[in-house]
């Protein structure tokens, strides 16, 4: 599979993991440091294997993973899929801001003519 199809299905997944807000909430309690599935769980108005189904699509996403300690099940933030995403939006942001200052001041030149 090519690099590129690889990179976009990773965004996929990650723009679909955080198209939740109940998994974006999930990812700012992780933000804080690592805890475990219960607690993250009993965080939310959820039931457990609601909550448990949000960390699978976040593992998914490479956003979220998890380490067993005894019966415990760990979780630990993984930013850099977020930190991909963030640069894709931010090379379509320069994108288009050049493109709109140049329509900006093109209509500022028109203006001036009228």
């Amino acid at each position: 599979m090519a690099t590129a199809t690889r990179r976009n299905r990773s965004l996929d997944r990650v723009y679909g993991a955080i198209a939740d807000p109940t998994r974006r909430a999930m990812l700012a309690v992780l933000a804080g440091g690592d805890v475990t599935v219960g607690t993250l769980a009993g965080r939310f108005p959820i039931t457990f294997n609601g909550a448990s189904k949000h960390v699978k699509v976040l593992e998914r996403a490479g956003l979220v993973t998890r380490r067993v300690r005894g019966r415990e099940h760990w979780l630990r933030l993984e930013p850099r899929p977020l930190l991909d995403a963030a640069r894709w939006i931010e090379h379509y942001r320069a994108f288009w801001d050049t493109r709109l200052a140049a329509l900006e001041t093109l209509l500022v030149r028109h203006h001036n003519r009228a």
